[in-house]
């Protein structure tokens, strides 16, 4: 399930007009890495909740920007493990 999770997320990203190539998953979500913007942010949480049906509260939103893509990608699926 990891890889399907991050994969969304790349591609998704990707569709958001980032580069994506050379992502990784020590690559940060915010500054330094794919340098997403709280309106971005906001963007991805919204795709990843319509597509994987988990909810994100609003510290959690602004936990993302520091989290890598591993991390997120690791954080949504623990996400879908508990709701089984």
């Amino acid at each position: 399930m990891s890889k399907d999770v991050r994969q969304f997320v790349v591609e998704t990203l990707e569709e958001m007009n980032y580069d994506v190539e050379g992502l990784t998953d020590e690559t940060t979500l915010g500054p330094a890495g794919v340098d997403l913007e709280s309106l971005a942010l906001a963007e991805l949480a919204v795709r990843v909740e319509e597509e994987f049906g988990v909810k994100f509260n609003e510290d959690e939103s602004e936990q993302m920007a520091v989290m890598t893509v591993g991390e997120f990608s690791a954080f949504v699926n623990g996400r879908l493990a508990a709701a089984q």
